[in-house]
């Protein structure tokens, strides 16, 4: 990949295969920035993982920097006041599968209970490679619309390792203290190291970095978490 001359120039600030406590490492990612906008910063989470070992799950940051998520919630009529009540933005059942498997997405995640999934599993192809398929491991097919929904409005994010072992997550803005940065990267971390495998040999975290959106990758000591 080609960079631009900006990120060429911010790498020659700093050695790029240095590693960092995660503090330092997030002024760092700061001072490297160019872009004309308040840039997202990710994590980078490299896993040590078969190809039949997976890695998913979902986090609560500690520090929000999302505007409020907009829910949908697939419930049975008897359900909908339960569901309003809990703050869902869009309620409904077999009205709302045939809107979504009509290509109407205007939602940021959708929750179901059990006895709607049988229907909502229709739309596969239209939610799954979108990442909106409720899922139980995920905590979005549930009975319990109102812990669910009050996670989710908390700013619980699901994280998954793709197909090379790597997990990416959004931890914050540019413009947020580092220390904030540093917490919810830390919160990353434990979330993810919770999830090893029962049958993974080995160290479990390779490697661990950071980056805004436009800027180089910041190496983190994995001892540091």
């Amino acid at each position: 990949m080609k960079h631009g001359k900006k990120y060429r120039e911010a790498v020659k600030k700093y050695d790029n295969a240095a590693i960092f406590d995660l503090l330092p490492a997030f002024d760092l990612v700061k001072s490297l920035a160019y872009a004309k906008f308040d840039e997202t910063i990710d994590i980078s989470i490299k896993l040590n993982l078969k190809k039949s070992q997976s890695v998913r799950d979902t986090v609560v940051l500690p520090n929000q920097f999302k505007a409020e998520k907009r829910v949908l919630v697939f419930c049975k009529p008897e359900r909908e006041a339960e569901a309003k009540e809990a703050g869902a933005t869009f309620i409904g059942s077999d009205d709302l599968i045939a809107k979504v498997k009509d290509g109407w997405l205007d939602f940021d995640v959708a929750v179901a209970t059990p006895d709607m999934m049988k229907d909502v599993g229709k739309l596969g192809m239209v939610l799954g490679r979108r990442g909106l398929m409720p899922n139980p491991k995920t905590g979005t097919v549930t009975f319990d619309l109102k812990g669910a929904l009050s996670e989710l409005r908390k700013g619980r994010t699901e994280f998954r390792a793709d197909k090379t072992g790597v997990v990416h997550l959004a931890v914050g803005k540019l413009s947020m203290d580092s220390a904030k940065l540093a917490e919810n990267a830390r919160t990353v971390v434990t979330e993810v190291k919770r999830k090893k495998p029962t049958d993974a040999k080995g160290d479990f975290v390779i490697s661990i970095s950071v980056a805004s959106t436009m800027g180089p990758g910041v190496w983190v000591a994995v001892k540091d978490e």
